[in-house]
């Protein structure tokens, strides 16, 4: 626990009056503020509350990949700034979605540029104004269509497109020297996907993005995921995002077939608990995958 951690929490357990052997209980209440956890070359994974955040810190050249929300955005600062830095040279959001660039905000002041897909920038606006709450955010002032890359410091970064996924906006970040790459969404390890249709999300093109991404890196990329269900981690290779493609796969082909049976979605739903072919994704949440294979086969 790093200092301004252990002084929060510390006067959290005087001020409740708690004993040291209850410290584990306050832990759980109160958990550390965010975990910075290096991966490769200067390239790590922030993880708190929200989509996984991806960095790049060395001395002059800082990269931040998604921000979560704006409390954890300002927690990822403070770790930024006790490494000695006070710029960030490139904000890149995944996507649109608020646990994922919620916390742009945060960085108005300190960020140089943010780049993210064009639909991933309208659909943040979109979402921003029917929320009302327009005037808290930071929109990507750079977009790309297909591909966009540049160099900070020691890193080439470069951003890909492969069409819609988890929604119409979805970039794939690739840190080139140290070989790490961000998917954003568009893998939620061993967890039940949300399925963003009003926001242009296609099942069956996602399968094809997953293909794309698994010919485009190669068996030495480590990937950094969005979510991951319990048990499992947010950082993976190749083979998750097989098993990610599978599930898909083998969602959407379980829905096809009980909708030719005469099923109606809340039926199937109802009588779901895990996907035939794909026994590893296991929870709450099914749902949301069969209501999105509903929507999108009805419509084929």
């Amino acid at each position: 626990m790093d200092r301004r951690n252990f002084l929060r929490q510390s006067s959290m357990l005087a001020g409740i009056g708690l004993l040291p052997t209850q410290h584990l209980l306050l832990n759980n209440l109160f958990p550390d503020a965010g975990k910075m956890t290096p991966l490769r070359n200067n390239v790590g994974i922030y993880t708190e509350r929200g989509g996984t955040i991806a960095w790049m810190i060395e001395e002059g050249a800082v990269v931040v990949v998604d921000t979560q929300f704006p409390d954890q955005a300002r927690n990822l600062i403070s770790e930024i700034k006790d490494r000695g830095e006070q710029a960030v040279n490139l904000l890149i959001n995944t996507h649109h979605h608020g646990d994922h660039s919620g916390g742009n905000i945060a960085f108005k002041d300190m960020a140089s540029r943010v780049v993210a897909h064009l639909n991933s920038r309208k659909n943040q606006m979109a979402s921003a104004k029917s929320r009302g709450n327009e005037n808290t955010q930071l929109y990507p002032d750079i977009v790309f269509l297909d591909e966009w890359s540049d160099q900070v410091g020691s890193e080439t970064i470069t951003l890909r497109y492969f069409g819609p996924g988890h929604t119409d906006g979805d970039a794939i970040i690739h840190f080139e020297n140290a070989n790490v790459v961000h998917m954003g969404d568009l893998v939620f390890n061993r967890r039940f996907p949300y399925i963003d249709k009003s926001a242009g999300a296609s099942i069956s093109n996602w399968i094809e993005v997953l293909q794309q991404a698994h010919k485009t890196f190669d068996k030495d990329t480590l990937f950094v995921f969005g979510h991951s269900g319990e048990g499992y981690q947010v950082t993976g290779t190749q083979d998750d995002l097989k098993a990610m493609q599978n599930y898909l796969s083998s969602m959407l082909k379980y829905v096809k077939k009980q909708m030719r049976m005469g099923k109606t979605m809340e039926e199937v739903a109802e009588a779901t608990t895990t996907i035939p072919g794909a026994p590893e994704w296991t929870g709450r949440g099914v749902d949301r995958s069969i209501s999105a294979a509903f929507m999108e086969l009805e419509n084929e």
